[in-house]
């Protein structure tokens, strides 16, 4: 493997990676986007940005990684399909975990091993990325030689390869949403709790983020029904309907804390709990008609 690798898509995806892969000593012989730039004001990815037409640093490409918005993933596949520079062995990998673009047939027609190199880590930051992804994990797909493209890719940049099955996508992908874009969403909902009970500005904030900095340490020594801790860990279906009761004006919080609260039991009863105990905090939940949101009931 060569790794000369051009990047479609100068977002914030495509810069990153840019940056992760340089630092690891990859050639990176051309980032195209939206907008032309020289290299010194690329936001530090050391490479100028081409717009425009594919430009003839595409020819050196020994992989094309497509890191374009979901939305815009099929344009940029057609328009590499369509470019004249673009070498038959050239393997095309690209950053969406959630969509199998139609575009790929394509290119995979005119000879092109294609798949996916998705990275399980936010990339918001290029200066940050390469230290990100150390470690970190990439999802991969596709054909037999794109998946080994994809996977010495990872190990270049320190990160692990993780192999989705055909038809796993949107679960995978599912997954990768309530892992990281869910926490973020639980914090202001955390912390919005927090202010409405008077513990006001930087405080509430704080307190939100270093209990959930000790909850994922929690999970790095055991398995989540051991690291659950809570009411529901403890069977209090007392304390559980406080918090009920202190939601009601909420509509939006209530039915988060109910529907996470009642997943919460399966989890508490996998670790142990006393199951009366559980089926008291059930009831107080809703009973049969949250069992019947989980799929429980008719």
């Amino acid at each position: 493997m060569t790794e000369r690798v051009f990047v479609l898509g100068a977002g914030r995806a495509g810069r990153g990676l840019t940056r992760a892969l340089r630092a690891s000593g990859v050639d990176v012989v051309g980032l195209h986007g939206t907008r032309a730039e020289p290299a010194d004001a690329a936001s530090g990815v050391g490479v100028g940005i081409s717009a425009g037409s594919l430009p003839e640093s595409l020819a050196r490409a020994d992989i094309v990684l497509v890191t374009v918005r979901d939305a815009q993933l099929d344009a940029a596949l057609d328009q590499l399909a369509a470019a004249e520079d673009l070498p038959r062995h050239t393997i095309v990998l690209h950053a969406s975990g959630a969509t199998e673009p139609a575009a790929l047939e394509r290119l995979r027609a005119a000879g092109h091993a294609c798949g996916t190199f998705h990275p399980l880590v936010p990339l918001a930051d290029a200066d940050r990325a390469a230290e990100a992804l150390r470690g970190a994990w990439i999802g991969v797909d596709g054909d037999a030689t794109a998946r080994a493209a994809a996977h010495a890719l990872a190990a270049r940049l320190g990160a692990r390869a993780i192999d989705i099955p055909a038809g796993g996508k949107p679960r995978y992908h599912a997954a990768a949403v309530f892992a990281a874009n869910f926490p973020t969403v639980l914090a202001a909902l955390a912390v919005d709790l927090m202010r409405d009970a008077g513990i006001a500005g930087e405080p509430a904030r704080e307190a939100v983020l270093s209990l959930m900095r000790a909850a994922v340490a929690n999970l790095q020594h055991r398995d989540p029904a051991r690291a659950l801790t809570g009411p529901v860990a403890r069977g209090d279906a007392e304390t559980v309907q406080r918090h009920l009761d202190a939601l009601a004006a909420d509509p939006a919080a209530l039915a988060a804390y109910r529907v996470l609260s009642a997943i919460a039991l399966e989890l508490a009863r996998e670790a142990g709990t006393d199951p009366q105990r559980l089926d008291r905090i059930l009831g107080a939940l809703g009973g049969e008609e949250i069992e019947a949101e989980q799929g429980g009931g008719e």
